[in-house]
């Protein structure tokens, strides 16, 4: 019986205390002091063998790649976005009711850790500034050629009938779906840490349902499952990254070696960027998550701000604002109906042609989202002690997403009324996605300015490809020292720098984004599954934590109380 099994006798109270130990062995000295080696050696292993793979055997890798991504995309869809709108309603579902919404992650009146504007910025800058900056334009120009509605004849393509459909899908992507995946994770695993003392690890979220049997193999796996998700999840981020910042320094004028034949980065180009970056965010992690994250994300989300207002003032800024209202207004009407649909394929022109959209977007955005959320779900629990069930989740799915339309109407606004006014000339649409945003600018402002903001561009996505990086490397030794980051983790944050480096560039080489969007698809399945046992174990957590509150039965560790106590003196 689990420490969350009722207990039977009249004269006990219904539930048994929460379990408030979970012990992980580690080592106690040589290379991996403080870390388990159960973990942190297979996990090592598993990216070894796949960047050899790729870097040895590049056709053999991606034939393989590509056999099971048809395999499995197409297998999996309708589980991918039946889970993800399950999160949407568990996260809502605490915030909402008044008891569970009340439960602190932390001691009772235990304040935050960080304001709310470090916070704000720390969990937008982490989460999905690199894609966010990468897909402001390029998604709702995509959608804007080719959606849904589209492809049924309701509207037609690249015409002003497309904009509304083209925000719809748009914000569906980037919306709740995402959020409510990060924070379902980072829920699961902060409530028991900061009420129970259980490690910050993933292996801790699930011991409600399974007890002390997640500190022996089954605790292994699932940490092992996280730490090749979060490699793999990251790696998509840092490569649209590196894609958009070379493409940058091409606008910035240095030198035509950036672009190979097929106008896309050059070996070379990945080479450069990748050393420059994952060598910036490797220094950055060694400074630890209140000096090096802090300072990067205020200073990215400053300069977000930055050229959102670039947009607002000399960009479509009235078209872009009175669009944010009307395609907020549809995405709430539709989001039910529009998280919940799933498309097969049927045979017919139209009903392939929607089923295959939907395995390029959302079945992808979902199984993205899901690879991410290790790391972007233990950054957040991380940096969220403190704070309400409530505050929590309203502050980490509605914040970051609103900020995220905000950027989708400003920039893909401002691209699209470029397009639909004859300024651009074909100029946005034909760019890559990757130089979209860069050729909205040229098309905007002067060439001038257009050199000063696409210079202010790359400086942003630097700040947030090195703050991404620099995060997921000590979250993911924060999972391999079984919750703790130190004891000897400045050796492990160089090897998984290197790790988050060679996998992005042997993946770019190999075969462009596309091979490494399908190994994350791949090493994320397994994480999808733990994510609903987090959502399950979450529920009956918090739900017996209720019933033990209205029985006297404390649910606060005693080192939690004198610790939150001593934090407040």
């Amino acid at each position: 019986m689990t420490q969350d099994t009722a207990a039977t006798g009249p004269s006990t109270p219904p539930v048994d205390p929460p379990l408030r130990e979970l012990p992980i062995q580690t080592a106690d000295s040589g290379f991996y002091n403080g870390f388990s080696k159960h973990v942190t050696i297979p996990a090592k292993i598993i990216v070894s063998v796949l960047i050899v793979w790729a870097v040895m055997f590049p056709a053999h890798a991606s034939e393989t790649l590509a056999l099971a991504n048809e395999t499995i995309i197409r297998q999996f869809a309708g589980w991918y976005i039946y889970l993800v709108a399950f999160l949407i309603l568990v996260c809502l579902g605490l915030a909402i009711m008044p008891q569970s919404g009340s439960l602190r992650l932390g001691a009772p009146g235990e304040q935050p850790e960080f304001s709310r504007f470090s916070w704000f910025s720390m969990l937008f800058g982490a989460g999905i500034g690199i894609g966010m900056l990468t897909y402001s334009t390029g998604e709702p120009l995509a959608h804007f050629q080719t959606n849904p509605d589209i492809i049924r004849g309701l509207v037609e393509p690249a015409s002003a009938a497309a904009v509304p459909s083209a925000y719809e899908y748009t914000f569906l992507h980037w919306g709740l779906g995402a959020w409510a995946t990060y924070a379902l994770v980072g829920l699961a695993v902060g409530y028991v840490a900061y009420r129970r003392n259980l490690p910050l690890t993933i292996r801790s979220s699930l011991a409600p349902l399974f007890g002390l049997r997640m500190s022996g193999f089954s605790g292994h796996i699932v940490d092992i499952v996280a730490v090749v998700a979060t490699i793999l999840g990251v790696a998509v981020t840092m490569a649209l990254g590196v894609e958009q910042f070379v493409a940058g320094l091409y606008r910035l004028g240095m030198g035509e070696w950036l672009l190979n034949d097929q106008g896309t980065s050059s070996d070379w180009a990945i080479v450069l960027a990748l050393v420059l970056l994952v060598g910036a965010s490797t220094l950055s992690a060694l400074s630890g998550v209140g000096r090096g994250i802090k300072w990067l994300s205020n200073l990215n989300m400053g300069l977000s701000f930055l050229l959102l207002a670039v947009f607002l003032l000399f960009g479509a800024g009235l078209y872009a604002i009175k669009l944010l209202g009307a395609a907020l207004v549809d995405y709430l009407a539709s989001l039910p109906q529009a998280t919940l649909t799933w498309w097969r394929a049927d045979g017919t022109a139209t009903g392939d042609a929607l089923a295959q959209w939907q395995l390029d977007w959302s079945v992808f955005y979902w199984a993205w989202w899901i690879a991410f959320a290790p790391f972007v779900g233990m950054f957040i629990a991380r940096i969220s002690r403190g704070r309400t069930v409530r505050e929590y989740v309203l502050g980490v799915i509605l914040v970051p997403s609103l900020m995220c339309f905000i950027w989708m109407a400003l920039a893909g606004g401002t691209a699209i009324d470029l397009e639909l006014s004859g300024v651009a000339q074909g100029t946005i649409l034909q760019a890559g996605i990757s130089d979209q945003i860069y050729a909205t600018i040229s098309a905007m402002v002067s060439p001038a300015w257009a050199y000063i903001l696409s210079g202010l561009i790359v400086i942003l996505l630097m700040t947030y490809l090195i703050t991404s990086a620099d995060s997921a490397i000590l979250i993911v030794n924060t999972i391999n020292g079984a919750g703790g980051d130190d004891s000897g983790a400045r050796r492990h944050i160089i090897f998984w720098g290197a790790a988050i480096a060679l996998v992005v560039g042997s993946m770019l080489i190999l075969g462009g984004i596309e091979a490494i969007r399908v190994t994350m698809i791949i090493g994320g399945l397994p994480f999808s599954v733990v994510t609903a046992l987090m959502a399950i174990s979450i529920i009956k957590a918090i739900i017996f934590d209720l019933v033990r509150k209205r029985h006297g039965v404390e649910t606060h560790c005693e080192d939690i109380l004198a610790e939150a106590a001593e934090r407040q003196a």
